[in-house]
């Protein structure tokens, strides 16, 4: 066989199979690619110990970690493990991904990642953590490091659904709607007091979501957040683009209908059901874009504080999905083949985290390319953000017999 003819067979064979893209910071080993250093372009990942266990439903990027889960509910860690956040039982840096073995016989659905420490959640509604305690944020009543997922027996009458964990806290989620924090509340990310706390090692709940049906909690920094069924965005925690801390969750404007959001250190991204993208927030290495080139159209929220904007220069695109880091943002637009630009990334550039070849800050949205041109299209396209490096996950178009 012909060299060409052979280097098209591989591409094609690569096409046929879950592609996993990482870039940014890297210098713990939480890019994956087994090597300690940052990289500045989108590099593709050859990993045996995540193919041997099925394909990835879900990433999740921590300060300087990533946890993985697969179809089959396996969870698989790598990155810094100095905290114990890896689940190794130990309290080493893992370059390449690791299964976890206390968790083996659960069937995991849902994990989070913060700073230093992790969440998970089985399908039987028990949650675990584990990583740095040391402002009660694993929610065992206690403020230890934990190297082995823990799990949090406060909820063992309760069905956990979902676990968001932030710089220092961590929300809960139960079936039935009911959100709970724990951690490090002194800017109000716990959303339990109006005066201010400390830190709580055990979870308590949040009150101002009543008569809220919540399906899906975000926390990252000191920024909390929920979305509801009807579409509405709630924010509690340290105020966006310098606005004061709240203590209670406060509601987004309820002229539009948000489907997914994305919490940095100091922005967040809106995801609308029109496939539009807004921002909250951002005035820090123009994580969200020029001032100058915004849109005229901005929606004050009900706290008379905190501003919307649409992302400038996406009018073209439906956007399919967004992630945020600390201070960086990444989208993906609707086109969704292999042949396009797909991400756009925007804001702290200064590890690679933006995938441009560079160091730089960028403050418009930048297109970044993931690979070769193919001529297949891609069924999904996931992207996830920790806090100076980016992953992405392209799961190919599978053919039905009619196709």
């Amino acid at each position: 066989m012909e060299e060409n003819e052979e280097g098209r067979v591989k591409n094609e064979e690569e096409e046929e199979e879950q592609q996993v893209w990482s870039w940014g910071a890297g210098t713990d080993g939480q890019l994956g690619t087994g090597r300690l250093q940052d990289d500045l372009l989108p590099q593709l990942l050859r990993l045996p110990s995540l193919s041997a266990v099925g394909p990835i439903s879900l990433l999740a990027c921590g300060g300087a970690h990533v946890l993985a889960l697969t179809s089959g509910g396996k969870v698989l860690t790598w990155g810094r493990g100095t905290s114990g956040q890896l689940g190794h039982s130990d309290r080493v840096n893992s370059p390449h991904p690791k299964l976890v073995m206390s968790l083996d016989t659960y069937f995991i659905t849902h994990a989070s990642a913060g700073w230093n420490h992790s969440g998970f959640v089985s399908d039987a509604g028990d949650v675990f953590t584990c990583g740095d305690g040391s402002f009660g944020q694993l929610g065992h009543g206690d403020y230890s490091l934990h190297c082995s997922p823990v799990k949090v027996s406060f909820f063992d009458d309760h069905c956990v659904e979902q676990i968001a964990c932030g710089m220092r806290h961590s929300l809960v989620l139960l079936k039935g709607d009911e959100v709970y924090g724990f951690g490090s509340g002194k800017r109000g990310q716990l959303g339990i007091s109006k005066d201010k706390i400390k830190s709580i090692s055990l979870p308590e709940r949040i009150y101002g979501l009543e008569a809220v049906k919540v399906t899906s909690i975000i926390a990252n920094g000191d920024q909390s957040a929920a979305l509801s069924a009807d579409g509405h965005m709630y924010t509690w925690g340290k105020g966006f683009g310098g606005t004061s801390s709240a203590h209670s969750p406060q509601s987004l404007p309820k002229s539009l209908w948000f489907t997914k959001a994305a919490v940095g250190w100091n922005h967040a991204l809106l995801l609308t059901a029109g496939g539009e993208v807004f921002m909250l927030g951002g005035n820090h290495h123009g994580v969200l874009g020029n001032p100058d080139k915004m849109t005229p159209a901005r929606l004050l929220a009900d706290s008379g504080e905190a501003i919307l904007d649409k992302v400038p220069g996406l009018e073209e695109n439906r956007i399919m999905d967004i992630a945020a880091g600390a201070e960086h943002s990444v989208i993906v637009t609707g086109t969704n083949t292999l042949s396009l630009l797909l991400s756009f990334t925007w804001g702290w550039g200064e590890h690679g985290q933006l995938g441009l070849g560079n160091t730089c800050d960028q403050t418009t949205p930048q297109e970044v390319s993931l690979g070769h041109k193919s001529r297949k299209e891609a069924a999904a396209i996931k992207i996830y953000c920790g806090s100076g490096f980016t992953m992405a996950v392209r799961t190919p178009h599978l053919p039905s017999q009619t196709d």
